[in-house]
């Protein structure tokens, strides 16, 4: 449940800290006194969209925060998914910046505005002015139904499944289109790949046969360097190699006198060691080096067929020849197998639409089944509320077609007076019947669901006298299990509460502020007989605002 709400820099208000209670909370306030306003701000901490203009001090920011008890609503998973802190009071805040930009936080981590809304949907239900015409809205109507019919572990169910279905059946889509379009090139692409496949292309050879060719075309400067470089390493006279066994001869003779000379001939060991290595290695090289006419134009001509295909298609390596090779082989075996490949996706996503449908068909049944429950339900709660004759006929229809909520479809209609034309509730119902209508529906969806918190924002609007007081009696049934907090205008609903807050306006240095108040006991009885007489409080009206009390 709501526990309270903190305002700073908001609209009309200042700064504002408000707590709530379990039960009925009522909110009452002049026209124009910021009731909207505080639902405005619940409504952005909630994860509403928000921008500058909502900024009281357009200098500072503005912060709300809320922090909801969840402790008995089995929320875990939720912040387990999203990576949040579980706490059984936890802290949602939402800051808009000077710029327009704005933060959201659950429990000091930042989280999106999908995150916030996703929470709100299983925390707190507000109930607008506008959203009475929802009742009329099909969407509304399967929630309804579904409520009473218990089907959110069905429909978690088919909506898992429908979300299979969709996937594979747009890849199937994909396949069909694929080989639609790739049969139209097959004879080209099969003509690609032929080519490049008859290539034997190998990763990295264009770089080994250029190097190849290069020695080749430099064979005479190559095979004379090698040669001069043997010469200085192994002439009898001035060779590196005759120098270096002086050298060593040398130093092995007083090697014995000192660690020093000791290294010193060691080292010179090594390096002679090397260096006939290397002298081997010379020999070798100099020994194969060899102009070979035929295997030059073989290699001209393999690096040549490379280059036209790199030309042909736009690149410049191996590599990525031999990934277009792999994309047309692709295609090519798109169109050869494509008649298997469609039949084995077929089979796929006609294995998932038979599960899915066993799934659709018992959530249609248990619709089906509680029509006639909830038709009554309905009427019974209409009929207190000063509509005897209001009656509902409800269809829930199979369908051949997927939606999000099953295969249905349904048909809600309502006739107010007896006798009277079934049609559809926003052109057969006044403002004040659609009002009562929707009180109706939230009652049962509350006995329904746990949901912790409902707002009503004046759904007592178009009702009076006795009507009213049932409607309190409705919300008061609804409160026992549920927080209720109702904005309204109506003395004989204000009485109802268990507790009372204010709304108003005042005016501090020639600026206009919003603020809220917890009413005391006497303060309800001057709220409510003021709102019964106006502002001129008469004795009689103090009188009847305690008997409503009482």
């Amino acid at each position: 449940m709501l526990a309270s709400i903190t305002i700073k820099n908001y609209a009309l208000i200042n700064e504002l800290h408000i707590d709530f209670s379990s039960g009925l909370s009522i909110i009452t306030g002049e026209t124009g006194a910021g009731k909207s306003i505080l639902l405005g701000a619940l409504g952005l901490v909630l994860g509403n969209r928000a921008d500058s203009s909502t900024l009281k001090n357009t200098n500072n920011k503005c912060v709300i925060e809320a922090i909801v008890s969840i402790h008995s609503y089995n929320l875990q998973d939720f912040f387990e998914t999203e990576d949040i802190d579980y706490e059984t009071n936890t802290i949602l805040r939402r800051e808009i910046l000077p710029s327009g930009k704005s933060r959201a936080f659950i429990n000091d981590t930042p989280v999106t505005l999908l995150v916030l809304t996703a929470l709100r949907a299983r925390l707190i239900d507000i109930h607008s002015q506008h959203q009475t015409l929802q009742v009329s809205d099909q969407e509304f109507q399967f929630q309804l139904l579904d409520a009473v019919a218990n089907n959110k572990s069905k429909l978690a169910s088919y909506q898992s499944g429908l979300a299979s279905y969709t996937k594979e059946k747009k890849k199937l889509e994909e396949i069909q289109h694929a080989q639609r379009e790739t049969h139209l090139q097959y004879d080209y692409n099969s003509h690609l790949y032929n080519e490049l496949f008859e290539a034997k292309l190998i990763e990295d050879e264009q770089e080994l046969l250029e190097e190849k060719l290069e020695k080749i075309n430099n064979v005479e400067e190559i095979k004379q360097n090698l040669s001069e470089a043997l010469q200085i390493s192994t002439d009898e006279n001035i060779g590196i190699q005759n120098l270096l066994y002086s050298l060593e001869q040398k130093l092995t003779k007083i090697d014995s006198y000192s660690k020093e000379y000791q290294e010193l001939s060691d080292r010179i060991s090594s390096v002679k060691i090397e260096l006939d290595d290397i002298i081997g290695d010379l020999e070798s090289a100099f020994e194969q080096v060899d102009f070979n006419p035929s295997e030059a134009t073989q290699l001209n001509d393999r690096l040549q067929l490379i280059y036209n295909l790199q030309k042909k298609h736009y690149v410049n390596s191996i590599s990525e020849l031999l990934t277009i090779q792999s994309a047309l082989l692709l295609k090519v075996n798109t169109v050869e197998n494509a008649e298997q490949s469609i039949l084995d996706q077929e089979t796929i996503v006609k294995g998932i639409a038979n599960k899915l449908d066993a799934v659709a068909l018992k959530i249609s049944e248990a619709r089906s089944k509680i029509i006639l429950k909830l038709s009554k339900q309905l009427a019974d709660i209409l009929a207190d509320l000063g509509m005897p004759h209001a009656r509902f006929q409800i269809k829930n229809t199979p369908s051949e077609n997927y939606y999000k909520n099953g295969k249905d479809s349904l048909e809600f209609l309502f006739s107010a007076n007896k006798g009277g034309q079934y049609g559809e509730l926003k052109k057969v119902a006044s403002g004040g019947e659609l009002s009562r209508v929707m009180l109706a529906i939230k009652k049962i969806l509350s006995e329904n669901s746990q949901l912790p918190t409902i707002i009503f924002d004046e759904i007592d609007s178009g009702v009076s006298g006795e009507i009213s007081n049932k409607m309190a009696h409705i919300m008061s049934q609804m409160s026992r299990k549920m927080q209720v907090i109702t904005i309204t205008h109506l003395p004989q609903i204000a009485a109802k509460g268990n507790q009372h807050y204010k709304v108003y306006k005042e005016e501090v240095n020639h600026i206009t502020t919003t603020n809220l108040k917890q009413l005391s006991e006497d303060e309800r009885i001057v709220e409510i007989a003021e709102m019964l007489s106006g502002k001129s409080i008469s004795d009689s009206a103090l009188t009847h605002a305690r008997e409503l009390l009482n």
